[in-house]
């Protein structure tokens, strides 16, 4: 009796209630998936926690910068849906035009701080410095662009313009409108992209599962998105398994 209990209340369990792992079922397990396919995963709903959905978990968790071992909690969960959610303003109000979306971040793009460093704002956009060249200028302009837009697993891939973008879709759309990158790729082609070593103003990280950069001192992470709501990060991550390079003359 006591058994039957314990399966029906997993059975009616709401996500975030009780950590979930591979052979974990019920209706949590189903709303993690709806949650992962949201993500961009094609993972089955079928309220059964198997091997394609720890697949699509561990993938997650490494470029949302969660712990890597398929395993969900209720910190996971809210890191998640930050990742996912629409941009914000400032007060914590969604845009509410395409317009707005767009005004913000060229206007903060516009300015610029003394210096080779540059600043991020209390929003997480981040303001060029003034002595940096004019392509990584653009860099900054075009990653400040979609700083705030939600995390999608392969976004940025098929098309510039997209709903969202995963770890290489973010860098490549930035690089892009510096003119440093003429087609989007993924995290292991940046592993031979460029030259070898860190980068004056411009270094890429890259490994098989998920990159990031860091441009003229802030970093550039999707799984900043887990956190903040932005992609800009002021403090740094260890390099430890990443291969980095940088854009030729940058």
């Amino acid at each position: 009796m006591l058994f039957l209990l314990g399966v029906a209340a997993s059975a009616q369990a709401d996500l975030g209630d009780r950590p979930l792992a591979k052979g974990a079922r019920g209706a949590d397990v189903k709303a993690l998936q709806q949650l992962l396919h949201k993500a961009g995963f094609a993972s089955k709903a079928d309220g059964v926690f198997g091997p394609g959905t720890r697949r699509a978990v561990i993938r997650l968790e490494r470029e949302l910068g969660l712990r890597v071992d398929g395993r969900v909690t209720a910190g996971d969960i809210r890191r998640i849906r930050t990742a996912l959610q629409p941009a914000k303003t400032p007060g914590g109000f969604s845009y509410s035009s395409e317009t707005e979306k767009k005004a913000r971040p060229r206007a903060v793009s516009a300015q610029q701080v003394a210096g080779s460093k540059a600043t991020l704002t209390e929003d997480g956009l981040a303001i060029p410095p003034a002595d940096a060249p004019e392509e990584v200028k653009k860099v900054i302009a075009a990653a400040n662009e979609i700083a705030h837009k939600p995390y999608r697993y392969g976004g940025g891939h098929g098309k510039w313009e997209d709903s969202g973008y995963d770890c290489s879709g973010s860098v490549s759309y930035a690089l892009h409108g510096g003119g440093l990158l003429d087609a989007s790729m993924a995290s292991g082609g940046f592993t031979s992209w460029g030259e070898s070593g860190p980068g004056e103003w411009i270094t890429t990280y890259a490994n098989g599962g998920h990159m990031y950069m860091v441009v003229a001192g802030l970093r550039f992470d999707t799984s900043g998105r887990g956190k903040t709501g932005s992609r800009w990060q002021r403090d740094n991550r260890s390099p430890s398994g990443f291969t980095v390079r940088h854009p030729e003359g940058f």
